[in-house]
């Protein structure tokens, strides 16, 4: 995934699980690991996975078209001590245009891509926010915090730790079991 869409996903993740905030008891916090839970979630291989496929496709239709421009080149430079003036200017238009639509092409992928990234990064955060607000309601904690190592929990206790649990039946529901 794109490494831009994922910092901005971790963020909106500690929002969303910071806002579901749930406790136990008033003397114990629970937190998860959300780069765990992104990590270890099911979903997110499936989806990266589809999401790979198709900007492997994506980027091969557009190697495609360079390798093809590439060969026009090529020809051109081999005929052009053969060619008038006239044909000369012609042809250096033809591969400019060509050139500059296979340019706008590319970038047009790339945005589509990083768009689609964010789109599914985003959903995927979504099930596991979702998935830590039932969790903490079923189970009757008032506060589980999100820790992602970036300062937002310094610390916690192992016993404090809810990763592998939630992440165990978050994989569970995804599979239908």
């Amino acid at each position: 995934m794109n490494k831009l869409a994922l910092p901005i996903a971790l963020i909106a993740l500690i929002a969303s699980v910071a806002s579901f905030f749930y406790q136990q008891s008033s003397s114990e916090l629970v937190y998860v690991d959300v780069n765990k839970l992104l990590e270890g979630y099911k979903r997110t291989a499936i989806i990266k996975s589809e999401f790979d496929e198709k900007a492997k496709t994506m980027k091969a239709n557009v190697d495609s078209l360079i390798g093809s421009w590439q060969t026009e080149l090529k020809a051109y430079e081999k005929e052009r001590s053969d060619m008038s003036k006239k044909e000369l200017e012609l042809k250096q238009e033809l591969l400019a245009n060509k050139q500059q639509q296979i340019n706008n092409y590319q970038q047009a992928v790339q945005k589509q891509l990083v768009e689609e990234d964010k789109k599914v990064t985003q959903t995927v955060i979504n099930d596991i926010n979702d998935f830590v607000k039932e969790y903490g309601k079923k189970n009757g904690y008032k506060v589980i915090f999100g820790a992602t190592g970036n300062g937002t929990i310094m610390y916690g206790e192992e016993s404090a730790d809810l990763t592998e649990v939630v992440l165990k039946e978050l994989n569970a529901e995804f599979e239908g079991e």
